[in-house]
């Protein structure tokens, strides 16, 4: 009976990805969304304005110096442009331009307004806007459940299971959760990586402080039940042993005596 239960449960928890599209040896995936990420206060961009001529636009660019490597001259180290930090409001304060607000957009919006901006006084300029990074929370039945800081604006799903190690034979695939900032409020979306369709997802591209969460399966949840039970279990009969044990010392000694 265990064998049979043990073949029922193996075949009704399939660990296979995409199941949907079959033992087809080839196709064409469901048409993916753009994943253009929309800036948020707290983000940090990398912003470098340039031309033909680069005393022309030096004036647009909010360089740092670098600290000389022992055994260098301070006049040997390379100035390098400040990143900006876009505030509460959604603003950002650069030279000449003064503020901007960028929140809501993307980099490429970005790079078009500085351009119209620049252009008035700088002719044919070039701008550069990179988002420098955001961190997403991988949690759940996964290998090893991480915060990870992502360096690229294109980070699916399927990167940051990935990047977790995958899902461990527990993780429930037709149930993963993405939980998301919009608006302010918390949203949730359920993703089945057992169907091809979660690249046609507005979730399967990951943005800033995104949360996945794999869901444990029945066999997790079953197990979890079974142990706690039994430790139940040797706790009571470990307590009942105990309190034999000093009933029959006491027992023993009043015989004794």
């Amino acid at each position: 009976m265990l064998a049979l239960t043990g073949c029922k449960t193996a075949t009704e928890n399939n660990l296979s990805y995409f199941r949907n599209l079959g033992d087809s040896p080839s196709g064409v995936m469901p048409q993916g969304m753009g994943y253009d990420i929309k800036i948020v206060p707290q983000d940090e961009l990398s912003i470098i304005v340039s031309s033909s001529v680069p005393e022309a636009t030096a004036m647009f660019n909010q360089p740092q110096a670098n600290t000389a490597t022992r055994g260098e001259m301070s006049t040997q180290a390379m100035p390098r442009l400040q990143s900006y930090v876009v505030n509460k409001d959604g603003d950002i304060m650069m030279p000449v331009i003064g503020k901007l607000n960028v929140v809501g957009k993307t980099t490429r919006e970005i790079e078009q307004m500085i351009f119209a901006r620049v252009s008035q006084t700088v002719k044919d300029p070039f701008v550069r806007v990179e988002l420098l990074g955001f961190n997403i929370n991988v949690m759940g039945e996964v290998k090893t459940p991480q915060r990870i800081h992502v360096n690229t604006e294109r980070f699916t799903l399927l990167d940051a299971l990935s990047a977790a190690g995958d899902l461990t034979e527990y993780g429930e695939r037709s149930n993963v959760m993405v939980i998301r900032e919009e608006n302010g409020k918390q949203t949730y979306h359920r993703m089945n990586l057992a169907d091809s369709n979660i690249f046609s997802s507005p979730y399967f591209y990951l943005q800033q402080n995104d949360v996945v969460y794999v869901e444990p399966n029945q066999i997790r949840i079953d197990n979890s039940k079974y142990n706690q039970n039994n430790a139940y279990k040797l706790t009571v009969i470990s307590t009942i042993v105990s309190a034999a044990s000093v009933i029959a010392s006491l027992v023993i000694a009043l015989a004794v005596k």
